[in-house]
């Protein structure tokens, strides 16, 4: 590496920081340093070709760094931090991070007081079932929104810095305060996951009388709590970090869920009637397949008649046309399921080339 060359450190090179390398890496001037803790990981890091450099040692990582990217859990952001300003760092060197929650982390760098380096808060607000290192792709965050968080004190030159080299991501950048963007995702992911996990746990203690319950639960149920699968490390940090908006947000769900009460003591059908219309048109304004914070799933349900090797047929039609078939599944609940078999996609490219193919053939829905 050379003296003109801009260095990229990434400490925690996983689905988010191995994304964000593989948008650096070979880029014009440009060199990424992975950072782990663990000599198994800073290994498969260089044999995934994911960075140019890799290091378990936590100075070295930083040495005349321009840029330090810490994708690390939010539980460890502000050790990671403290750890930072007792180094060396480069003069004008940024500091950012990929945490969801952003009040926090930005009040505890405004705690430290840097001097000659700034810290920038980050949220790129797209993700992927899957986690670790393997799961990072070039096109994470391509047309996804990435939120910044600058403190009051920094520069507009450092800002512009830092969103030049994201325009390397391909998202859309957005500047925002950061306790407005902890009320923004608290609502529409911080509470969905807990409500999730809230549904699930409440029709398993169900289950443990009858079995039905599992048995039956397919279809429209597994679609709606798929965000309940979520790592429980990683909500842990997220949930307890952001929970005095959350409070606040529960208290507001659970006065949704007294009114719906209300309105079933009261069997009112019109009043019940019209909160569905409200949701429902709501619901339509909503982008359609645009990445957001909460990870896109890319599923079709289409209609088929139950004959022998139709399966497979559907399956060689897509292979045939190079789709990428993640899993493919019977539904044996049809209940709120628009479609007798459930098709997954690793992306939105093999979802539409599947949906605009099937369709010239079958009833899809998507």
């Amino acid at each position: 590496m050379t003296d003109n060359v801009t260095k990229i450190a990434i400490y925690g090179v996983g689905l988010m920081g191995g994304s964000l390398a593989l948008c650096f890496k070979g880029k014009p001037g440009l060199w990424v340093t992975g950072h782990s803790p663990n000599p198994a990981s800073v290994q498969k890091y260089l044999e995934r070709e994911v960075v140019d450099e890799a290091t378990t040692s936590f100075e070295q990582a930083a040495l005349g760094a321009d840029f330090i990217f810490l994708c690390v859990p939010v539980g460890k952001l502000e050790e990671y931090l403290d750890r930072l300003m007792t180094l060396p760092l480069k003069p004008s060197c940024i500091i950012t991070d990929v945490g969801s929650t952003k009040a926090s982390v930005v009040a505890s760098a405004q705690e430290l007081g840097m001097k000659e380096v700034y810290f920038i808060g980050g949220h790129p607000m797209a993700g992927s079932e899957r986690s670790g290192v393997e799961a990072a792709s070039s096109y994470l965050y391509e047309n996804a929104f990435y939120v910044l968080t600058p403190l009051e004190a920094t520069p507009d030159e450092a800002y512009r810095r830092l969103e030049e080299l994201l325009r390397w991501t391909r998202a859309h950048i957005i500047r925002m305060d950061p306790r407005l963007h902890d009320d923004i995702v608290g609502a529409i992911s911080h509470l969905p996951h807990i409500i999730a996990v809230a549904l699930v746990n409440q029709i398993a203690a169900y289950n443990k009388s009858n079995p039905l319950y599992e048995s039956l639960a397919a279809g429209g149920f597994r679609d709606i709590t798929r965000i309940a699968s979520s790592d429980p490390v990683m909500w842990r940090d997220i949930l307890v970090n952001n929970r005095e908006v959350l409070l606040k947000l529960l208290r507001d769900w659970n006065d949704q869920i007294d009114r719906f009460t209300d309105m079933l003591e009261a069997a009112d059908g019109p009043g019940i009637e019209q909160e569905f219309i409200r949701a429902g048109q709501f619901r339509s304004q909503l982008p359609e397949r645009r990445k957001g914070v909460m990870t896109s799933h890319y599923d079709l349900y289409i209609d088929v008649p139950d004959h022998p090797g139709i399966v497979g047929n559907i399956a060689g039609q897509l292979g045939s046309e190079g789709i990428n078939l993640r899993n493919i599944q019977i539904i044996e609940s049809r209940a709120d399921v628009p479609g007798v078999l459930r098709l997954s996609f690793g992306n939105e490219k093999d979802f539409a080339k599947a949906a605009e193919l099937l369709k010239k053939k079958y009833t899809v829905h998507y």
